[in-house]
């Protein structure tokens, strides 16, 4: 392996820790920052000692693989997180939905509130890796807080609860784990059931319908959204904007279903699912058009034109419809872009690499990435789903953006 690349990668995860590299270098036994800028410009040996690389891992809270592995996977939400939000999902009383032993109180449902709000403002701005290490106590506490509070308060905690598993099911996803964000979101789905609130359950249905499409089960997926739909509709259409947005939403999840369900061996099946597309798409146009210029981010939803402008370009790139993608992407208005949350307006400039990519403008791609992290750095620096395309790019060549590309791809703990 060669001691470069073990350096950047070993700079990458510093950094995701936020250690500066004198803090590094005390916690490595008392080295200097200027050993650790050497370290990771690879200047120290040409053949790292395993000593120190297996001091790094301890100190980083990685497994020594990340630092060799040829084709190592760099997430927003690395293993470490993961496994925490993993474990507490796991415990016993998140899982029977029971009161822990916890001599605490539970928290204040208007506290709570403000908390999971916190969660899924953080969301939406990109602010993923601090938000990785919030959700394993905000499960703890809204868990807690559905089992001991009682009556209405015990509703509003179930409904808190709800969002508390969704905003897990959605970090899950960013850190590319679809078995936990699969977990997250059946739970998310009962915890809404038993909240009796209608728009809880249409949002934490389309969260499982988005986990059940990462986790491979796209058909399922589709299948899930409409039907919740259809037996939801009544009273989401007396729920006002709220209802109105999140009923579009689950069409929104459906048409990236069954986008997705294309993608498989069965070639009649898979252009039955392409032709859906669009007309799940237009669902969700008229329930735009009855929401008008109401706010278009009831429950995070972020719903409204832009959005549907955006699932349009992703499943484009989905359908392998890179011309398209570009055509649709490029056609948002500046107003339309800047109306949405900032993590969704760099979900759309990653899109938008991908569509420039399979329409071979691979400079484009490029630059889309590049403006991408601008507007959200952890979106295309610590995500999975990013990373492969970067890697893509450099596989196929990104001609007089080939420099840009390496490096960008150091700044991703890839190999240049």
């Amino acid at each position: 392996m060669d001691a470069r690349v073990i350096g950047r990668r070993i700079a990458y995860w510093r950094q995701h820790r936020r250690l500066t590299q004198s803090d590094f270098g005390a916690l490595m036994g008392g080295r200097t920052a200027r050993w650790v800028q050497m370290l990771e410009a690879g200047e120290r040996q040409a053949d790292p000692r395993l000593s120190v690389l297996t001091d790094s891992a301890r100190v980083l809270r990685i497994p020594l693989e990340r630092l060799l592995e040829d084709d190592p996977e760099t997430a927003t939400v690395d293993a470490v997180e993961l496994e925490a939000i993993r474990s507490v999902l796991l415990r016993h009383d998140v899982v029977t939905g029971c009161s822990d032993d916890d001599g605490a109180g539970p928290l204040d449902v208007d506290a709570l509130r403000r908390r999971v709000a916190h969660g899924w403002d953080a969301f939406q701005a990109g602010a993923l890796a601090g938000l990785a290490r919030l959700v394993p106590d905000l499960l703890i506490e809204a868990n807690r807080a559905a089992a001991r509070h009682t009556g209405e308060d015990q509703l509003t905690a179930y409904r808190a609860l709800s969002m508390v598993l969704c905003l897990t099911e959605a970090t899950a996803i960013k850190g590319g784990s679809g078995d936990l964000a699969h977990l997250a979101g059946h739970r998310a789905v009962i915890a809404a059931e038993r909240s009796g609130a209608p728009v809880i359950m249409a949002t934490a249905a389309r969260h499982l319908a988005d986990a059940m499409t990462h986790h491979g089960q796209p058909v399922a997926a589709a299948e899930f959204a409409v039907a919740a739909a259809a037996r939801l509709t009544p009273d989401l259409l007396r729920a006002g904007p709220e209802g109105l947005s999140t009923l579009g939403a689950l069409y929104l999840k459906a048409a990236m279903a069954q986008a997705t369900a294309a993608d498989q061996r069965d070639t009649r099946r898979a252009a039955a699912a392409a032709r859906a597309v669009p007309d799940l798409l237009g669902q969700a146009d008229d329930y735009a058009e009855q929401l008008g210029d109401a706010d278009h981010n009831r429950l995070w939803s972020a719903f409204g034109r832009a959005n549907i402008a955006l699932y349009r370009l992703a499943t484009h790139v989905q359908l392998a419809e890179g011309a398209e993608g570009v055509r649709v992407a490029l056609k948002m208005s500046p107003a339309d872009v800047s109306s949405l949350p900032r993590e969704r307006r760099a979900h759309r400039l990653v899109d938008l690499a991908h569509a420039h990519l399979l329409a071979g403008q691979r400079e484009k791609a490029v630059e889309a990435l590049l403006d991408a992290e601008i507007e959200a750095q952890d979106e295309v620096l610590r995500r999975p789903r990013t990373h492969q395309l970067v890697q893509d790019l450099s596989l196929l060549g990104a001609g007089s953006a080939e420099g840009r590309l390496r490096a960008l791809a150091g700044r991703c703990g890839l190999p240049e």
